[in-house]
C-alpha cells in the first residue's frame, strides 16, 4: 500500500509493503525526503499524537488513508538549545511546522564563511525577492497578489498568470525586449523566494517552471515570446522533429518476456497464431514473439500489417495487457487500476468544482459524484476521466484549430447502442488515433468495451470503463501509436503522474506543470 507522508508543506506517497516493520518505513522515509541517516525521526498522526513503534504497523493497516507527519527529533533539540533570537530566526526557515518552504537537510557551513554572515546564495535570494516585491508594488494589481499570498499562503491560477504578466512587464521596461539569461533567472528566483509555495520541489533549482535556462522554456520565456510576436512579425518556421518519447520510444522488454523466437521458429509461431484456438498457447506464443512484433509496429512500411500477422488481438482478450506488462513490468501495468479511485479521482472531482459551470460539465459532475442515476450519463469512473479532460483541455498547436473539451471527449470514447453495427461504425469512423467504443443499451449500462486501432476493434479484457481506459492507454505503447494531438496534455498527465513513465524526459506544458505542482504534490 502507499501511505501519505507530510514533511512541512511537502507531501509524498511512501510505499509500505506487507511485512514491513517500523524501521523499514523510517528508512524509506529518509530516502524519500532526503533525511541524513543520523536523523531521529518522529512520526505523528493528524492530531500531532506521536505514533510509537509498538503500535505503528497495526495503526496504519487499520487506517491506510492516514496522513503521517514527520519531524526530526535531533533538529528540534538543536533548535530548543539556542537563544531566543537564534531560535526565532532558525524556526522561520527550518522548523517542520513552517509552511513557507519544504524541509531540506541543513547545509554544512563553509570554512571560509564567518559565523552569522549571510552566504552569497542567501544574499542573491534576498536581492531577487526584493526586486520582485518592489516590481509588484509598483504595478496595478501587484499589491493584491502580495496580499492574497500573505493571507492564503498560495495563489489562484488567475493570480499566478497575472504575476507572470506583471513581472515580464517590469523585466522588459528595465532590460528591453530581450533580457539576458541571468536576468530571467534572477526574476524566476525572486518569484519562488517571495512566494515559496510556487517552488517546484522536484526540480534542481526550484524555478525551472518559471524559467529553465537550459531549455529556454517556462512561464517567463513564453510570455516574452508572446509579447515579441505581437510587436514583431517573423517568418513561420517548420517544426523540428522532436525526440521520440512516450508511446513512440523504443522499449526493451522486461526479463519476464523470456526467450524470444527468431528465424524459422518465429515463422512457425506466427503460423500457429493464425490458426490456434488454444488460448493458453496463444498467450505463450505472443509472449515469445514480442520483440518481433515491436520491430513490426515500428516499421512504417509494415505497421498496418500487425493485425494480419497477429489476428489474435481481435478475438483473444488480454493480449494488450500482456504486451504492456512485458514492456514495463507488472507494477507499472497495475498503477491505474490500483490508484485511480483512492488517489486521483477524489482530487479531480474536487478541482472540477472550480471550473466554469456548463451543462456538459454539470452532467459529468453529477455522474462522477453518483448523484442520482440517469441512463444518458456515463458511470462514475468514465465521468471522472472526462472531468480530467476538462481540467487539462485541448490546446491549439501549429496548424491546428483548438477544440472544446466536450468535442475532445469524442476522441476518447464513443457510445454505440447494442443494436448498431460495429463494422459500419468503424468504416465511417474519422478518428485517426486509438479510442474506446462502449457498446450497450445506455451509457450507464455498457455490455462490452473495445479499443479501436486503425479501424480494428480490439475487445477489452475488462468489463469496467476504468479497465477499458487502462487498455486504451496501453494500446498506444503496444502498437507504437502517438497520442491524439488534442489529448496530449491529458495523456501526458496519465503517463507521467499515474504510470510514472518517462517522467524526466517528457516535455510538459506550463499549464500541465502548474496543475501537477498545485494539485498533486
Amino acid at each position: 500500500m502507499f501511505l501519505k507522508v507530510r514533511c512541512q508543506s511537502t507531501k509524498k506517497y511512501v510505499k509500505f509493503q506487507s511485512g514491513c516493520s517500523y524501521q523499514d518505513f523510517i528508512a524509506e522515509v529518509k530516502s524519500k525526503f532526503g533525511f541524513p541517516d543520523s536523523a531521529e525521526l518522529l512520526i505523528l498522526d493528524e492530531t500531532d499524537t506521536e505514533i510509537e513503534e509498538d503500535v505503528f504497523v497495526e495503526l496504519v493497516e487499520a487506517n491506510p488513508d492516514l496522513c503521517l507527519k514527520i519531524e526530526d527529533r535531533l533538529l528540534d533539540k538543536s533548535l530548543s538549545s539556542m537563544d531566543n533570537s537564534s531560535t526565532s530566526s532558525l524556526t522561520d526557515t527550518m522548523s517542520p511546522s513552517s509552511d513557507n518552504e519544504p524541509w531540506s537537510p541543513p547545509r554544512q557551513k563553509s570554512s571560509t564563511q564567518h559565523s552569522g554572515a549571510p552566504s552569497k546564495e542567501a544574499l542573491e535570494k534576498d536581492a531577487a525577492k526584493e526586486m520582485v516585491e518592489n516590481a509588484l508594488k509598483g504595478k496595478p494589481g501587484g499589491q493584491d497578489i502580495l496580499e492574497e499570498y500573505k493571507s492564503e499562503k498560495s495563489l489562484s491560477h488567475r493570480s499566478r498568470r497575472q504575476l507572470v504578466n506583471l513581472i515580464v512587464s517590469e523585466m522588459t521596461e528595465r532590460h528591453g525586449r530581450m533580457p539576458s539569461r541571468k536576468q530571467k533567472e534572477n526574476y524566476a528566483l525572486g518569484i519562488i523566494t517571495a512566494f515559496p509555495s510556487l517552488r517546484d520541489p522536484f526540480s534542481q533549482k526550484g524555478y525551472e517552471h518559471f524559467y529553465d535556462a537550459e531549455k529556454g522554456t517556462g512561464y517567463l520565456a513564453w510570455r516574452l515570446k508572446t509579447l515579441s510576436r505581437k510587436v514583431f512579425k517573423r517568418p513561420v518556421k517548420e517544426a523540428s522533429e522532436a525526440h521520440e518519447q512516450g508511446p513512440k520510444r523504443r522499449r526493451t522488454s522486461d526479463t519476464s518476456a523470456g526467450e524470444q523466437l527468431s528465424g524459422d521458429a518465429c515463422r512457425e509461431a506466427l503460423s500457429f497464431l493464425g490458426h490456434s484456438t488454444d488460448v493458453a498457447s496463444v498467450f505463450q506464443k505472443m509472449k515469445s514473439t514480442l520483440e518481433y512484433r515491436q520491430d513490426l509496429v515500428r516499421d512504417s512500411e509494415q505497421t498496418t500489417d500487425v493485425f494480419k500477422i497477429f489476428p489474435r488481438f481481435l478475438d483473444v482478450k488480454g493480449l494488450v495487457n500482456q504486451d504492456f506488462a512485458l514492456l514495463f513490468g507488472e507494477e507499472t501495468a497495475s498503477r491505474m487500476l490500483e490508484r485511480w479511485d483512492t488517489v486521483f479521482k477524489p482530487k479531480i472531482i474536487m478541482e472540477a468544482r472550480h471550473l466554469t459551470e456548463t451543462p456538459d460539465l454539470s452532467r459529468l459532475m453529477a455522474a462522477a459524484e453518483k448523484n442520482g442515476e440517469n441512463e444518458n450519463y456515463w458511470d462514475s469512473d468514465m465521468a471522472s476521466l472526462l472531468l480530467l479532460l476538462h481540467l487539462l483541455p485541448p490546446t491549439a498547436g501549429r496548424r491546428r484549430v483548438k477544440i472544446s473539451s466536450s468535442e475532445a471527449e469524442k476522441k476518447l470514447v464513443h457510445f454505440l447502442k447494442s443494436s448498431s453495427s460495429l463494422e459500419e461504425h468503424l468504416r465511417d469512423d474519422k478518428n485517426s488515433q486509438p479510442y474506446i467504443i462502449a457498446v450497450g443499451q445506455t451509457k450507464s449500462q455498457i455490455n462490452t468495451f473495445y479499443v479501436a486501432v486503425d479501424k480494428k476493434p480490439i475487445p477489452c479484457q475488462s468489463t469496467s470503463s476504468l479497465g477499458a481506459f487502462d487498455e486504451l492507454f496501453k494500446a498506444h505503447f503496444v502498437f507504437n501509436t502517438s497520442y491524439d494531438p488534442s489529448l496530449v496534455q491529458f495523456y501526458n498527465f496519465i503517463q507521467t503522474t499515474i504510470y510514472n513513465i518517462d517522467v524526466k524526459s517528457t516535455d510538459e506544458s506550463p499549464r500541465l506543470r502548474d496543475f501537477l505542482l498545485v494539485k498533486y504534490f
